[in-house]
Order: C-alpha cells, then sequence, then structure tokens
C-alpha cells in the first residue's frame, strides 16, 4: 500500500500532472511536494543568480514561493493538504535522497526546457532508473 508519496515538482506542466496524479489516485496518502533549486552552473540558470544572493536559503524559499503556491492551490482543489519542502542542489541527487524515505515517488515526464534536458538530461529518466522505491511517471 501506497502511504507516503514524493512528489517533485518544478513549473512545468508535467510535474502538475503528477500532482494531479498522486492527488486523484492516491487521496488518503501523505503527499509531499519537493522543489528543487538547482546548483550554481555556467549555464546562466537561476540557480547562479541565487549564487550571487547574500541569504541563499532566503532566495530558495523566494524562488520556490510562486510554485509551491500552486500545488498548494491544486491540493486544496482535492481537499488535500500537503507537505512541501525545499531543497538545495541538483535535482536527481535532492529526490533521490528524499526517495527512501517514502512509498512511491510520482514525477513528470520532463520538465524544463529543451535545451535543460538535452544539456542536463532527463531528471524524470535518472530517477527511475537509481531510486530504491518505485516511481510512476506521469505524462
Amino acid at each position: 500500500m501506497i502511504s507516503r508519496i514524493l512528489v517533485p515538482i518544478d513549473d512545468s506542466e508535467m510535474a502538475e500532472r503528477a500532482l494531479e496524479y498522486a492527488l486523484e489516485n492516491h487521496p488518503d496518502a501523505d503527499i509531499t511536494v519537493l522543489h528543487v533549486v538547482g546548483e550554481p552552473s555556467a549555464w546562466g540558470t537561476v540557480a547562479t543568480s541565487l549564487a550571487l544572493e547574500k541569504d541563499l536559503e532566503e532566495a530558495a524559499k523566494e524562488h520556490a514561493k510562486e510554485v509551491l503556491d500552486g500545488a498548494r492551490d491544486l491540493a486544496a482543489e482535492y481537499d488535500v493538504e500537503i507537505t512541501t519542502q525545499i531543497r538545495l542542489g541538483h535535482p536527481t541527487r535532492a529526490i533521490l535522497n528524499q526517495a527512501e524515505d517514502f512509498d512511491a515517488v510520482v514525477i513528470g515526464s520532463h520538465g524544463g526546457s529543451l535545451a535543460d534536458r538535452l544539456v542536463i538530461g532527463n531528471v524524470a529518466q535518472k530517477v527511475f532508473r537509481r531510486s530504491p522505491v518505485p516511481v510512476i511517471v506521469a505524462r
């Protein structure tokens, strides 16, 4: 039985679909939504601008606020309360580090831009291959 679900999200449509799947198909489960603010890189991502902030954790919270507020609003439509978490670091590693504390991971099939997927690789694919718990990939 799946009683604890981890749903990693970004601001993509696929991430929203993953959360919808978890809410619709596991209404009695404890759902934790995880937003990972990536590590700084030479690619000029949001994480690079965060690295210039005086208070990195506060800047990460501010960056994640809109995404997590959207997740809470969606959960409220299903009359479900969710737990939210923010992690700093590489998305795949952050998700896998959390996964062992859950019964399953529900993740969108892809997120981010095409360039991100080509350069960084597909996070969902890496999580699917390496997760210590079952992974449900929502499309």
